[in-house]
């Protein structure tokens, strides 16, 4: 019989939860899942883009974290400040603790900092806050306002979500009969890059077909948010009313700080087991890098968090049980593209496919968009 075994997750986002709730479905009671995370509530991320065209409340969109101990998992609540991956240890508010398997799934760090003026001159919209403060100033908007849809640096996570942004901007504000001149300036050369040229391409016409123009490689290098005017590498500047911004991502401190940190900060993993170069250390989703043929990293999105988490988890379970863990992670991934008026698109494919991923986008339909309100729903309902 097994001993007794420790399996401490840090993050309760999709892949931190999604790997607590699997580890504890597959492992005997005697063994400890322990998840531990800052926050209280868990964010469903993908509705903040209803919420900032006021189509959600934050209230529906959360539920506490400290739900998942009615399944056994444990939840600890506090400021993760050192990671051991060579101990397997962290500390948390002062206090360490060990694990006998450590599952890093801290996300990706907002750093709206790194470009002057941006966060006094606009709304993050990845953040809970971000998208209610932009809901309130886009309802507050008269007819003709210049909305901005920014992407602050050329990678981020949820790679479709600002062009759903400006799509859904676009939709709110002639809804109101206030229709306003939305545009989108991107750091990156085309949308959704990673996933090829033919789903680019399928992105740009979408906006086009809204009449959003659209501005790729324009990295922005200051905000003046007296004058609402942003200032690119490239020389041109562009005026504002209204503001949407994507800030930079880097990997959180903790991990920078620590030896799981790869050379441009992020953590480095076996792209098929997520298995760090540490014994029984594992990390997944956002807060990992993984290098594609093509020279660009696998997108950081919930739905590889999730497909990620349920590899860990099961191979974990089987080290415990004395089994070789088989799982594999096959880049496989699928997201829907909200475009307003109550329709989506719905992309997904193979991302490990070689050379390049082999991705399709099927055409906006009322259908996708019900299949992400669906989803939302089923995802609050059962996941906590």
């Amino acid at each position: 019989m097994e001993n007794p075994k420790t399996i401490v997750i840090l993050g309760g986002g999709v892949g931190g939860l999604i790997a607590a709730r699997e580890l504890r479905k597959r492992l005997a009671k005697k063994h400890r899942v322990v998840l531990i995370d800052r926050e209280r509530q868990h964010v469903f991320a993908p509705s903040l883009l209803w919420l900032l065209v006021g189509e959600r409340t934050a209230e529906a969109i959360q539920k506490p974290l400290q739900r998942l101990e009615r399944k056994g998992i444990e939840v600890r609540h506090g400021e993760i400040e050192a990671l051991d991956p060579v101990a397997r240890q962290v500390t948390v508010n002062g206090e360490a603790m060990t694990a006998d398997f450590l599952v890093v799934a801290l996300g990706a760090e907002l750093a709206p900092d790194l470009i002057p003026g941006l966060a006094e001159a606009g709304h993050n919209f990845y953040t809970l806050e971000g998208a209610q403060t932009l809901a309130a100033a886009l309802d507050g908007a008269p007819a003709g306002s210049r909305v901005v849809v920014l992407t602050a640096a050329p990678a981020y996570k949820c790679p479709a979500a600002p062009y759903e942004a400006a799509m859904l901007i676009e939709a709110r504000l002639r809804e109101r009969g206030a229709p306003g001149a939305v545009a989108v300036y991107a750091a990156e050369p085309m949308p959704m890059g990673v996933a090829g040229p033919e789903m680019a391409g399928a992105v740009v016409q979408l906006l086009q077909s809204k009449q959003i123009p659209y501005h790729p490689e324009h990295q922005v290098q200051s905000v003046d948010a007296a004058a609402r005017r942003l200032t690119f590498a490239n020389g041109s500047t562009a005026d504002f009313d209204v503001l949407a911004y994507v800030p930079p991502h880097r990997a959180p401190k903790v991990i920078r700080d620590s030896a799981l940190a790869g050379a441009l900060g992020w953590v480095s993993v076996d792209r098929n087991t997520l298995a760090t170069q540490f014994p029984g250390v594992f990390a997944i989703g956002d807060a990992v890098s993984i290098p594609l043929q093509l020279g660009k990293p696998l997108p950081k999105a919930g739905v590889f968090a999730h497909g990620q988490a349920e590899v860990v988890a099961k191979n974990i379970a089987a080290a415990i049980a004395g089994e070789p863990g088989d799982a594999r992670f096959l880049g496989h991934g699928e997201c829907f593209v909200e475009i307003g008026d109550g329709k989506a698109a719905f992309g997904g494919g193979n991302f490990y496919a070689e050379p390049k991923p082999e991705v399709k986008l099927h055409a906006p339909s009322r259908k996708w968009h019900l299949g992400k309100v669906l989803f939302e729903k089923a995802w609050l309902n059962t996941k906590l």
